[in-house]
């Protein structure tokens, strides 16, 4: 069978590309490596998760800088890395789109406006079941109405902690977040995630699946609707290894995979990549023909570079005489800082990034994150009785040496050096600042290592100019006539905001591309 559309990869770009056009009747394959991630008692066990890492892809990369193999934080299930992020969903502000000078160099402008995404970002929200209140973020990018359902409330002590922040004049938000309150009523009705941590006696969301299918994932929020529709057909098991173009090498004919051991061709008219910034690059450096010497749509060279993956930190902040219960922390966010520190003249026009709260993490997840001897037990146990735990991150900027390359058996290289680390010291900073004077009086910041790679983007970057970028505004290969990418690889720049929402408002558009001007 020859589809009208083939997608490969089911995560947040390919099940929104599915999801959008689904209704078209259009014949749709989706490929993805594996199936879904099993519902079981372990999603919850956070000693399965974290330290026997038990859903986690089991391969290594390559740090080209150091020759050492590490584990990547890649998650291969239906649904991809969203079966264990924190579902936090922000749009790009409209500057984001625009070139942008950060402390270590000129972050460059889309193709695209923000204006472009909106309607889509609309569209995601809805999707993914946003929760939030739109104006509570005084530096939120504009909307033409509210979030899709209002805020998730902040338990006690982050309710407390939300109100001394701002009495220090720091407009601490409500995250906007992606969960259903029940499979009912997304937006209505108790908590049910709050109500079982409670009776679990610890909090199973950020980095955990969610045995409940409660979280708005890729997977329950776009796959399993597109492929409820007749003319959507999904093969799980399904690990591609080539593109195949025909003898000009500018249309797509078919893709090699291997599904259950065994060899097979899927053919199909269009073709949508979608694997995630490191492993769409992968897939087209291992896709060189005669026609493409040096990898599928690189003829500007460009594919694998301008690799980002944030600057990012977990930040401890500890209030040793108020103990912090809370279950379910991650309600909170501060973008005071975005674009700078108003007033300061060092800092004033200087882009520092975004802040939100984590899941509340236990003393041994603290241990696991120092140096060996760092604490003992009974003091990481103490820490983490009193921590508000924050993740901040700061935007990295796309150096063309930074890259994603393969070794000589075809593996994974990551070259990466990083930028803005400073910016993100001061960002910290400024948070550690306002939160000493109600109360805080230890602090532990842990920069994230090279493994953490779940807000990659970058490898495949979208422009005007096929000399310098690898598709064009609506992600179609400048070199190829039916080849698209909707994922994060073709971002120019990765923002300081956390990247899922708009993979899935840029998968929309490609969808509304494809629907309106190429099968009409």
């Amino acid at each position: 069978m020859t589809y009208d559309l083939c997608i490969i990869g089911a995560g947040v770009g390919g099940g929104a590309l599915a999801h959008a056009l689904a209704p078209t009747g259009k014949r749709i394959l989706l490929l993805n490596r594996l199936g879904s991630l099993p519902r079981e008692a372990e999603n919850w066990d956070p000693k399965k998760l974290f330290t026997e890492d038990r859903y986690k892809a089991d391969e290594r990369w390559t740090d080209d800088a150091t020759g050492d193999l590490f584990r990547p934080g890649m998650y291969y299930w239906l649904g991809g890395n969203t079966k264990v992020y924190g579902s936090a969903l922000l749009r790009n502000r409209p500057e984001d789109f625009e070139a942008l000078q950060t402390l270590d160099g000129l972050s460059p402008a889309w193709p695209i406006s923000y204006a472009d995404l909106a309607p889509f970002y609309d569209q995601a929200e809805a999707v993914y079941h946003v929760h939030g209140n739109r104006g509570a973020d005084p530096f939120e990018p504009p909307a033409d109405g509210p979030f899709p359902h209002a805020p998730i409330p902040h338990d006690a002590r982050i309710a407390e902690v939300a109100e001394g922040l701002r009495r220090q004049g720091v407009n601490a938000f409500d995250l906007p977040m992606g969960v259903r309150y029940s499979h009912e009523t997304p937006g209505a009705g108790p908590f049910i995630l709050r109500e079982t941590f409670d009776a679990m006696g610890r909090a199973a969301f950020d980095g955990f699946p969610d045995l409940l299918h409660l979280k708005a994932d890729a997977e329950t929020a776009t796959v399993l609707p597109a492929t409820a529709h007749d003319n959507v057909d999904l093969v799980t098991g399904a690990d591609v290894t080539r593109i195949v173009t025909d003898a000009s090498g500018r249309t797509v004919t078919h893709v090699e995979a291997v599904v259950d051991g065994e060899p097979v061709t899927f053919h199909a008219d269009v073709f949508a990549l979608c694997a995630g910034a490191v492993n769409s690059a992968a897939l087209l450096l291992r896709s060189a023909s005669d026609a493409h010497p040096d990898g599928l749509a690189n003829r500007s060279g460009a594919v694998g570079r301008h690799f980002m993956r944030h600057v990012t930190s977990k930040f401890y902040t500890i209030a040793s005489g108020t103990p912090n219960p809370t279950r379910f922390q991650k309600t909170l966010a501060v973008n005071d800082f975005y674009f700078g520190v108003p007033g300061d003249p060092e800092w004033e026009n200087v882009p520092l990034g975004h802040i939100h709260l984590m899941g509340k993490h236990a003393g041994w997840q603290i241990l696991q994150d120092l140096p060996h001897g760092a604490l003992t037990p009974e003091e990481a146990d103490q820490i983490a009785a009193h921590s508000v735990d924050w993740w901040v991150q700061s935007e990295d900027l796309p150096l063309a040496d930074n890259r994603i390359t393969l070794g000589p058996e075809g593996g994974i290289r990551v070259r990466y050096t990083e930028t803005n680390r400073r910016a993100q010291e001061h960002l910290m900073d400024r948070l550690e600042h306002a939160l000493r004077r109600i109360g805080f009086d230890r602090f532990l910041r842990v920069p994230m290592p090279l493994a953490v790679v779940n807000h990659q983007c970058g490898t495949c970057r979208m422009g005007t100019a096929p000399s310098d970028s690898v598709v064009d505004p609506v992600g179609r290969a400048h070199d190829l006539t039916n080849l698209y990418i909707a994922d994060a690889s073709v971002f120019p720049s990765s923002a300081a905001t956390n990247p899922t929402l708009t993979i899935a408002a840029n998968a929309f558009r490609v969808g509304e591309h494809l629907d309106t001007e190429v099968w009409t």
